[in-house]
């Protein structure tokens, strides 16, 4: 009897496990299961989504909100967010287009500029990182909130862009620029090319350095990690520099595309650039999340944007779907965060 009863007793224990670690695969493999669904829905909804042109199409498009997403996540993993990444990305854009174009003329000192290409993209990413830089800046020596400050800085940079634009495209910026954003190496996109790397590096980054471990020791108990001697605020500006520097390189890659640098350019990329980083599984809360769960969130953002457009829906829907799309990835972030 004694022994009948130590099995049953053994019996009951082990479902709850199982019934547990079912769960957690299902949680980790949820976006992949989502992108598959999506992709069947869309596919047996247009005759055009799986095709070699499209599937190109998406990876350009993705590649922009890649470069953005993988900074964001450092950010969101620091417990932290980035509303400005759109702006700077207009910014960064119009200031390369415009360098290249017109130079730089000082006339206090009766001095004109000329710049390469190479010189105008530098211009442009160091435009990004000292912005990025200048946010960690705000939110460690003022405590600023990273929302408010961000948001500030959204608006500060767009009307930066305003101003140096005029308001108006700056077009025509040559084909060596354009073969940036419209080249093909290797039978690959130029883009592609420079996402993968931008990921690869950040792989490596939160995986397999210092910095990577103090950015989830930061995110997973602030105190703790002040306690145990990381510098808090250099952590922070480094992360916001980085940030900002991707959205620079985002910004790049959208205005060669184009060939043209819009003043509007970057509008509502920060929401989808967050929308990947909660959809590939990043905590909102900080410490918890992946480069590569990013990627695949991306993807997925990538994907419904693509899809929405075959299936001509309305731009004005196509914000509502993505808004619930957004809500929809935090409750599950949320329940997640619960469970564990």
């Amino acid at each position: 009897m004694e022994e009948k009863k130590e099995k049953k007793g053994t019996s009951s224990t082990k479902a709850p496990a199982g019934a547990t670690q079912y769960k957690q695969h299902l949680v980790k493999f949820q976006s992949l299961i989502a992108l598959f669904m999506l992709c069947l829905v869309i596919g047996l909804l247009s005759d055009k989504f799986f095709t070699v042109a499209n599937g190109w199409n998406v990876m350009r498009q993705i590649s922009v909100n890649i470069c953005i997403s993988v900074g964001m996540t450092l950010v969101v993993l620091t417990a932290g967010i980035d509303l400005s990444v759109g702006s700077i990305l207009a910014l960064c854009g119009a200031i390369t287009a415009g360098l290249l174009k017109f130079g730089l003329e000082i006339p206090a000192l009766d001095m004109f500029i000329g710049f390469t290409v190479l010189g105008a993209i530098l211009a442009g990413m160091l435009t990004g990182t000292a912005l990025g830089a200048f946010n960690g800046w705000t939110i460690t020596k003022f405590k600023v909130p990273p929302f408010v400050a961000t948001l500030a800085m959204l608006t500060i940079a767009r009307g930066l862009t305003m101003l140096w634009t005029e308001g108006f495209p700056i077009s025509n910026l040559g084909e060596t620029f354009s073969y940036l954003g419209t080249g093909w190496f290797l039978g690959i996109p130029l883009p592609v090319w420079i996402s993968g790397i931008i990921v690869l590096a950040a792989v490596i980054v939160t995986k397999k350095t210092r910095l990577g471990r103090y950015i989830y020791a930061i995110g997973g108990n602030e105190s703790a990690a002040r306690l145990s001697g990381i510098n808090i605020n250099r952590i922070k500006i480094i992360v916001y520099s980085i940030a900002g520097g991707l959205a620079a390189i985002g910004g790049l890659i959208v205005t060669s595309r184009l060939d043209s640098a819009q003043p509007n350019a970057g509008m509502s990329y920060e929401l989808d650039a967050i929308a990947a980083v909660v959809i590939g599984g990043t905590s909102l809360s900080g410490g918890r999340g992946t480069i590569m769960g990013t990627v695949l969130g991306a993807i997925i953002i990538g994907v419904l944007n693509n899809g929405l457009v075959l299936l001509d829906v309305s731009p004005f829907w196509q914000q509502v779907v993505k808004g619930f799309v957004i809500l929809l990835a935090v409750i599950i972030d949320k329940a997640n965060s619960k469970g564990e």
